[in-house]
């Protein structure tokens, strides 16, 4: 009796060990000793999986792993895609993320107002995309931040980016004030990009937009400063004051040299920029100038615009800018 109680006893402490092991293997620290970035393909089983999670150094052993995933796991089938493995992840952790479809996202941010060639350079960029793509047409990327994946190709996320202009567009367009100034969704977008280009505070861009109304339904150049600057740098900063014989040039987008609207965006407008100019305040400003706190002073008439011209160089001159 003796005898058997201590083999009794033996054998439940080595279950208890067995048990304390297989939960420790499960969810103690894993193997990996940085953080780790793992892809699972398409179509992906869980041995094929974790094979690969055994090969990058997160598993210590895929053939255990597939067994616990058996008892502890949700049966919910794996989903594919690039996986970021934090360093020392649990088995039990990576079963959750790859169960959970908790893929790392890579993003491509473009702000409002990013003209065509700093997407394309961004898209360029972009580690993990592939392919190459051409400069995406001016105003056909409605800026956000677009998730891709590790693979995904660059022409498949400016398709993306311009579905999202598209459907954005011809949704506002709908909503549209009576009696804009602008009549297609095309002309719309090209107002926009400059309303965008001239104003970096959302609470002015209806009023910005308002003047630029006012100014094409008078027959008046709109004068604006960015579409003097983009046939020179496709839209990146000019770096330098801009010259007589620039504000002179007639190229179709110059809006001192010839009324009207340009021949096309100068940028991507927003969402904002784009309401904007869909809905314009109700005003009768013509002019605006900088008023030296990033924002505009806007005037009814010339004499009006010429006063606070002259406020704002004296502001420069005070800071020693003139």
């Amino acid at each position: 009796m003796r005898k058997t109680g201590c083999f009794g006893l033996l054998i439940g402490l080595a279950l208890i060990a067995g048990l304390f092991w297989i939960a420790r293997d499960w969810s103690g620290p894993g193997p990996a000793t940085k953080p780790l970035a793992v892809v699972v393909p398409e179509g992906a089983s869980l041995a094929r999986a974790a094979a690969q999670l055994e090969k990058e150094g997160a598993l210590r052993s895929a053939w255990r792993f597939r067994g616990y995933a058996r008892v502890f796991g949700t049966g919910r089938p794996i989903k594919a895609g690039e996986y970021a493995i934090p360093k020392g992840a649990s088995a039990a952790d990576i079963l959750t993320l790859l169960e959970e479809g908790k893929v790392r996202q890579r993003l491509v941010p473009v702000p409002e107002g990013y003209p065509s060639i700093l997407v394309h350079e961004a898209l360029m960029r972009a580690e993990g995309l592939q392919g190459e793509v051409p400069v995406p047409a001016e105003g056909s990327i409605l800026p956000d931040s677009y998730a891709y994946q590790l693979n995904d190709t660059r022409a498949a996320v400016v398709a993306r980016m311009q579905k999202a202009m598209a459907d954005y567009l011809a949704a506002a367009w709908k909503k549209r004030k009576p009696g804009i100034a602008v009549s297609t969704p095309e002309e719309a977008v090209i107002l926009a990009s400059i309303v965008e280009k001239e104003t970096g505070k959302p609470s002015e861009r209806r009023m910005v937009a308002a003047v630029y109304t006012n100014r094409l339904k008078r027959g008046m150049p709109l004068q604006a400063d960015p579409t003097v600057i983009y046939p020179i740098t496709k839209g990146k900063p000019l770096g330098r004051r801009i010259l007589r014989s620039e504000l002179q040039a007639k190229n179709g987008y110059n809006t001192y040299a010839s009324a009207g609207l340009p021949v096309g965006p100068i940028a991507n407008p927003g969402r904002e920029s784009i309401d904007a100019v869909l809905d314009p305040e109700t005003s009768s400003a013509l002019y605006f100038v900088a008023d030296g706190t990033g924002g505009h002073v806007f005037a009814d008439t010339l004499q009006q615009h010429n006063a606070n011209v002259a406020k704002w160089y004296a502001i420069r001159r005070a800071r020693g800018e003139m």
